[in-house]
């Protein structure tokens, strides 16, 4: 039975890997890119399967509402989003200015909720549907001069998690990718440096910008296997609520896990820490 695909940013990277793997298995997509001709051969190569939408991030709800109106119409319905679009921004906090980070947010978080919500009425209607958010090992660890992109993150995993309780009653399921270092061009063009440099950061956030820039193209992570991990979620009855990519993701988000669960009984066990009423 053929589903109907909406997939954000699938020029390169992810959403490339996973718009080729969609149509491979004979899938109709609507796909959204920044510049539309770039994802035009697809089109082409797979007539009656495809159609394509120029993704504005300064009018996500606009775009978001244009991409509804056209699934609809091209296909009649949409059984999968997936909210992809994004780009990356280092730097420390005290370095960045609202010109850089405001925009980032936009396209990370906000864009994605407007997608959301243009998507849902018909999924509601039907009583079926998958919402795949693109998240990061980002959205449940930050490490210095990420601390913008890792809150873009962090509110897309907030919102998933309450999202899921909201619309798991209504058959549809909500999923968050959350991929460690892969070969995408997430530290190449799309990646965004603060343009100001704090040379009291250099040992921390500035370390963290030298890393990931020199990183670029030697990721371990494959997009084409992370394509079928995602096929593979939606495909399930029950799908996860997270899925981790790649072994550092794994490693990083257990580390987090327990230094949370070492820090909330360390204090737990001290003397006078409950700040309940006597009553209660």
């Amino acid at each position: 039975m053929q589903r109907v695909w909406v997939i954000t940013g699938a020029s390169s990277g992810f959403g490339r890997a996973l718009a080729e793997a969609v149509l491979r298995g004979g899938d109709a997509t609507v796909l959204t890119a920044r510049q539309q001709e770039a994802v035009q051969d697809l089109a082409q190569r797979y007539p009656g399967q495809v159609a394509t939408l120029a993704l504005d991030l300064t009018d996500t709800e606009g775009t978001a509402a244009a991409a509804a109106a056209t699934a609809e119409r091209a296909f009649g319905q949409v059984d999968v989003l997936v909210n992809n679009a994004g780009f990356g921004l280092i730097g420390a906090v005290e370095e960045m200015t609202p010109a850089e980070y405001r925009p980032m947010l936009e396209a990370n978080f906000f864009g994605t909720v407007e997608f959301t919500r243009a998507l849902l009425p018909g999924m509601r209607r039907r009583r079926s549907g998958r919402i795949v958010n693109i998240s990061s090992v980002a959205g449940m660890t930050a490490r210095p001069g990420y601390g913008f992109y890792a809150a873009s993150k962090f509110a897309l995993e907030g919102l998933s998690e309450a999202l899921a309780g909201e619309l798991e009653p209504l058959g549809i399921h909500v999923t968050l990718i959350e991929p460690g270092p892969f070969r995408t061009e997430f530290t190449g063009r799309s990646l965004r440096l603060a343009e100001h440099v704090i040379e009291d950061y250099a040992t921390t956030s500035g370390a963290s910008r030298e890393t990931v820039t020199n990183r670029h193209g030697n990721q371990p992570g494959d997009p084409q296997r992370a394509a079928e991990v995602i096929l593979e979620a939606v495909a399930m009855d029950n799908p996860p609520m997270r899925i981790p990519l790649g072994r550092y993701a794994y490693g990083r988000i257990r580390e987090k896990l327990a230094a949370v669960t070492a820090d909330i009984d360390a204090w737990e066990s001290r003397a006078g820490a409950p700040t309940e009423f006597p009553e209660a």
